[in-house]
């Protein structure tokens, strides 16, 4: 079977309707069928929430579909409205994976997720285990920022202080925080690095720079990427993976690891809490964290694995040459509605 199902916007309890759905908010775009929810909840199926762009995601699918005979349908849209179609359908989930969003995203949601550990825990990397039971890590995600050769001249840009430059404004992208999981990362990223391990005082810097978007932010962490590699803007604020498909595939891009420091997170994959398709759902994370699907993921897919027996991506920056910071996962999670809040009020004010 090649394309999957992808369906979205789920109108009613009992259909599924026939649309078009933007993976990472925006992107790559697929159709689908429609398909009633009440007639399928028997068969050998599983649904599945997720983020990331179709190029990503249909090879791991495919590859699953052959080995275990499970049909799978993909709900491909941003991680925000995806996340609130989760908790509008706790009565009746529709779904029963969400395959994505990073962990400052998601750990807030823990509840939505029922409780389950892979076959494969004893092959993650100790930084990467799941400590909490309902969070399956799956590959490890830097944030960066891309550059498009072809465009930024002799712009010197090494982390984000370089992003401050009046050559550089408005021709930035940086999607919107709220909408994009790779986005507020960033917010992340640069409140610990430019507030030298301090978020209160990195909040200067974060005014700086939206002043020198210029108005301008992105629906999406897809069309992030996509505007840097297409010409739109000469650099970009957005997660590893994003820039290294470009990259490996010869694109006039580079990756730049901030030199105040980079945040590397692992993103994840959940069972939503009373899946229909619940041991689907076991085999879906069992299969995503087994050697040959890192493996898969490594060398054809540019990310980096959660496992201890699956080399680093070629091409990529080993983690040992990067300068890596830490944040502190719980003010992280206590104050994201209020850094959200205060990013949206700098933007609106800076304009």
């Amino acid at each position: 079977m090649k394309l999957k199902k992808i369906v979205a916007s789920l109108l009613g309890a009992a259909m599924l309707t026939t649309c078009l759905a933007g993976c990472g908010g925006g992107g790559d775009k697929a159709a689908s069928s429609s398909a009633s929810s009440a007639a399928g909840d028997s068969e050998n199926k599983v649904v599945i929430y997720c983020p990331h762009p179709l190029a990503f995601i249909n090879p791991l699918v495919e590859e699953f579909e052959k080995q275990s005979g499970v049909k799978v349908e993909v709900v491909a849209a941003g991680t925000g409205e995806l996340l609130k179609r989760v908790e509008s359908e706790k009565a009746n989930p529709l779904a029963d994976i969400f395959w994505g969003g990073s962990l400052s995203t998601m750990k807030p949601k823990a509840a939505l997720f029922e409780e389950y550990r892979s076959v494969n825990e004893d092959h993650v990397q100790p930084d990467f285990k799941n400590v909490e039971g309902s969070i399956t890590r799956f590959t490890d995600i830097p944030s960066v920022i891309m550059i498009n050769t072809n465009l930024i001249g002799d712009v010197k840009v090494e982390g984000y202080e370089d992003l401050l430059n009046p050559a550089l404004k408005g021709k930035i992208a940086f999607a919107d925080p709220s909408k994009s999981s790779s986005s507020y990362e960033h917010i992340i990223n640069m409140l610990y690095a430019m507030g030298n391990g301090n978020p209160d005082n990195g909040w200067d810097y974060v005014e700086k720079l939206a002043k020198n978007l210029d108005g301008k932010l992105l629906s999406g962490s897809s069309a992030v990427y996509k505007g840097v590699a297409d010409g739109e803007y000469a650099v970009g604020l957005t997660f590893e993976e994003g820039g290294a498909k470009y990259v490996a595939d010869g694109a006039p891009v580079k990756l730049v690891y901030m030199k105040e420091g980079v945040i590397s997170k692992p993103d994840g994959i959940y069972i939503i809490k009373n899946a229909k398709h619940m041991e689907n759902a076991k085999k879906f994370i069992d299969f995503i964290t087994s050697k040959e699907a890192q493996t898969l993921i490594t060398q054809k897919l540019h990310r980096r694995s959660v496992r201890d027996d699956v080399d680093a991506p070629v091409g990529l920056l080993p983690k040992s040459e990067i300068k890596s910071i830490t944040d502190d996962e719980e003010v992280v999670n206590k104050n994201k509605k209020a850094w959200l809040d205060k990013f949206k009020d700098i933007f609106t004010s800076v304009q």
